[in-house]
């Protein structure tokens, strides 16, 4: 399976009608929904959508005749091999009524026109954990851990006895950046994995 590495957009006629797609990257359902809500245009004739975010798909005809659009576009991720994605395609309606078949081809289409020009990669499942420390140690730790590849600082939460570092790495470092904290901290610091 694979990812987009960026969101972007291709616009066609088909038969006077123009087709818009959007797609981009999600790591979860709220995010393509909030990348649905941000692109769709209220004054197209239809904002068709589908996603897929590990089993989770969902697809939307927005009004089209039902299977002619938001099924058609969940095709093309999935003949892709696409996952983590998002594809929005809206149409402003030119007259010319397309068919059945016609809108098949033409969401579907233009979905796979968009994702074509898009950069992919592979799949880099993440991990998020977090560091309870002293405040003696966090400095060090935080020196030490946020040049490492891959690895992001998402939260620091302080209380009176210390502080909590909230992380996310890709999956496979969590073990040798576990081991790097306890070194750095003489056993001080704890590690957690989230859910």
């Amino acid at each position: 399976m694979f990812m987009l590495t960026e969101a972007g957009s291709f616009a066609q006629e088909i038969k006077k009608s123009r087709f818009i797609a959007h797609a981009g990257p999600v790591a979860t359902e709220e995010e393509a929904r909030a990348f649905i809500a941000a692109h769709a245009d209220p004054a197209a004739t239809h904002n068709c959508w589908a996603y897929r975010i590990g089993p989770r798909v969902r697809f939307n005809d927005d009004g089209e005749v039902g299977g002619t659009a938001g099924k058609p576009i969940l095709q093309v991720i999935e003949g892709n091999a696409l996952d983590h994605v998002v594809v929005l395609v809206i149409r402003h309606y030119g007259g010319v009524l397309l068919g059945t078949g016609g809108l098949v081809r033409a969401y579907g289409g233009t979905a796979g026109e968009c994702l074509k020009r898009l950069g992919k990669g592979p799949i880099v499942l993440r991990t998020a954990f977090s560091v309870t420390c002293d405040f003696n140690d966090m400095a060090v730790l935080k020196a030490r851990l946020l040049p490492l590849p891959g690895l992001s600082l998402d939260a620091e939460d302080f209380a009176a006895e210390g502080a909590v570092l909230r992380f996310s790495l890709p999956a496979d470092r969590l073990e040798p950046v576990s081991d790097l904290i306890r070194d750095l901290s003489r056993g001080r610091a704890r590690v957690k994995v989230e859910p």
